[in-house]
């Protein structure tokens, strides 16, 4: 038998349940229990809670990802966004954190195939709000990176550790284009939208940048996130097709502060 405690907080867990998914799917019987204070129809008061739920939630999309609202139009998005808040509500109560799995869903949404980019767009622009987000470091100097692979004794022993919020983005669309005109740099008008573009993002401050990059060295950068050697990084991007200039990579990261720290790839293994 389970404890009289436990009993309580599997109902109070099931009635919130309850209440949650009645929140976001207008489908769904009013939560049982439901009682104004003032004597006015629950259902009612329901559905304006319901209401304004949605809607604060489809302006937190709209907050994260304006160049995407902005190339559909509010309306647009709003239709797109809406879907998406009622498949996949927060899981935390900080919205800061929302709409990660949404540049995915852009990718799946059936009325914006006739716009193939902007997905990617979404992309880029979730990298950005999770290169605010993301934590400090400081960088290393090009003389302490110079250090560190020539005490190493092969370049595959070199793991690097890179800034917090840095990232690539590797996209067949002008996705650094199409976001910088939407900040006043560039004409929408001028834009080649059969133009390949990468992109690094980074905060360098208390600013996230968005810089132009080859595709090889945004694969290389990707690879480089997650752990794996400098030699199997170049590998790596090479298999993808894309030719990199690891020198070129290494300066650029270097340049951008975007090198904090490494070790070998035997201290990585441990």
């Amino acid at each position: 038998m389970r404890p009289a405690s436990d009993l309580g907080e599997a109902r109070l867990v099931a009635r919130q349940s309850s209440f949650a998914e009645a929140l976001l799917d207008p489908a769904r019987p009013l939560p049982a229990g439901l009682r104004s204070a003032n004597g006015s129809d629950p259902a009612a008061r329901f559905a304006v809670h319901r209401n304004n739920v949605v809607v604060s939630l489809v302006e937190a999309l709209g907050d994260a990802f304006p160049v995407t609202r902005e190339l559909v139009g509010a309306e647009f998005f709003a239709a797109m966004a809406l879907p998406y808040v009622r498949a996949e509500p927060p899981r935390s109560p900080i919205l800061a954190g929302y709409g990660e799995t949404f540049p995915a869903f852009v990718a799946r949404f059936g009325p914006a195939a006739a716009l193939p980019y902007l997905a990617d767009v979404a992309r880029l622009e979730w990298l950005r709000v999770a290169a605010f987000h993301a934590a400090d470091a400081a960088p290393r100097t090009a003389a302490d990176i110079a250090c560190c692979i020539q005490a190493c004794a092969a370049l595959h022993e070199v793991v690097l550790h890179l800034h917090p919020s840095l990232a690539g983005l590797v996209s067949r669309h002008p996705v650094v284009a199409l976001w910088a005109a939407h900040q006043g740099i560039g004409s929408l008008a001028e834009i080649d939208l059969e133009c390949a573009q990468s992109a690094l993002v980074l905060r360098e401050g208390e600013d996230v940048v968005v810089v132009e990059i080859d595709a090889g060295t945004a694969r290389f950068i990707e690879v480089l996130r997650v752990g794996d050697s400098l030699a199997d990084a170049v590998e790596r991007a090479a298999h993808f097709g894309d030719r990199v200039d690891p020198g070129a990579a290494l300066g650029l990261l270097v340049q951008r502060g975007a090198l904090v720290g490494w070790r070998t790839a035997a201290e990585a293994a441990a």
